[in-house]
Order: C-alpha cells, then sequence, then structure tokens
C-alpha cells in the first residue's frame, strides 16, 4: 500500500481530523514506516479507537494520511506494554496517555506535532486530568524533551517490566497539562 510521502513541509494544507475505522490500514502503513523495530497488531489500533475515539486522530494533506495521533485515558506510573490490548479503560484514569504520534519523515517540521500535543493537552485539560504522559522510543526522546516532558522516576518493577517490553533504552515520561 502506498501512504504517500509528501516533500512539503508547510502545514497549510495538511490537517488533523478524527480517525475513523476506515483509516486503519492507513494507520499502519504509517507505524510500519515510522516504527519498524515497535510493531503492533491491527487490533491494539482498533481497540484503542473503539475504546476512546476522542483520542485518535489522523494527520492528512490533500487527502493523502501523513500521520496519527492515538492517546487515551491513563493512570500515572502504568503505561501499557507494547502491543498489548487495554480491555477498558482505567476508571480510576489521572492522566491522558499519547500511545502513539506519528509523523511520516517528510511531514516532520511542519507543526504537526504542535497541533495533536495541543489537542492532547485540550483533551486531557476537558477531562480534569494534570498529566500527559508516554512512552519515548530511544530516538524521539530530544523531540520529547524540547515539548517539556521528563521522566517519571518511579522506582517500581512493573513499570520496569512494561518498559523493557519495548526494548532498551525507553523512557516513561510526563508532562503537567497545561491549562487552558
Amino acid at each position: 500500500m502506498t501512504v504517500g510521502i509528501v516533500a512539503d513541509r508547510t502545514a497549510s494544507r495538511a490537517l488533523w481530523r478524527a480517525m475513523t475505522e476506515a483509516d486503519l490500514d492507513r494507520v499502519l502503513a504509517i507505524a510500519d514506516i515510522v516504527h519498524p523495530a515497535y510493531p503492533e497488531e491491527r487490533s491494539v489500533f482498533e481497540e484503542r479507537l473503539a475504546l476512546y475515539p476522542a483520542g485518535c486522530r489522523l494527520a492528512e494533506r490533500d487527502g493523502i494520511a501523513i500521520g496519527y495521533g492515538v492517546m487515551h485515558p491513563g493512570r500515572l506510573g502504568a503505561p501499557p506494554p507494547l502491543d498489548t490490548p487495554l480491555g477498558a479503560l482505567p476508571a480510576d484514569a489521572n492522566c491522558l496517555y499519547l500511545h502513539d504520534i506519528a509523523l511520516l519523515p517528510e511531514s516532520r517540521g511542519s507543526g504537526l506535532g504542535a497541533a495533536v500535543l495541543e489537542h492532547a493537552h485540550a483533551l486531557a485539560a476537558r477531562q480534569g486530568w494534570g498529566w500527559l504522559a508516554l512512552t519515548s522510543t530511544p530516538g524521539a526522546r530530544s523531540y520529547w524533551d524540547r515539548a517539556g516532558f521528563t521522566p517519571f522516576e518511579a522506582g517500581d518493577p512493573a513499570l520496569a517490566a512494561k518498559l523493557a517490553s519495548y526494548g532498551g533504552g525507553m523512557s516513561y515520561m510526563t508532562a503537567p497539562v497545561r491549562a487552558r
């Protein structure tokens, strides 16, 4: 499947919109390009979309998918293991977990990352959650540092085991939700 890589870095025609089930093939194609070392089954994306559609976004430019964002309610210090269904959303959520924000390399630097982070902050603020949380790959760590995320140091063996499910060098990070 051709994803459609666009070299134009301007965000003027690029927009985020709600993800639908019909978008999942394009989401998986982008994931294969952006995260080849961290594969996840289609069922993981299907479940996140079904459980929390407000947190699932697709970036398009001229009808071509160039990125996606998947986020859902979570608990600080308790990220889901890689490629694992949630089963249900936590009733006692206290953060918005950024499961994945992925932009095709040619679309980076266009402002799309900042725009989807603004969506995440607004979504978390509306729900009354004080934190955003994520698991950063080694290659993305500097981006998340610049975006205001810091490592979450809990010293919890369960957290260490979940991070190990992704492979080496992963960082669980948090950022306070910006007030609106």
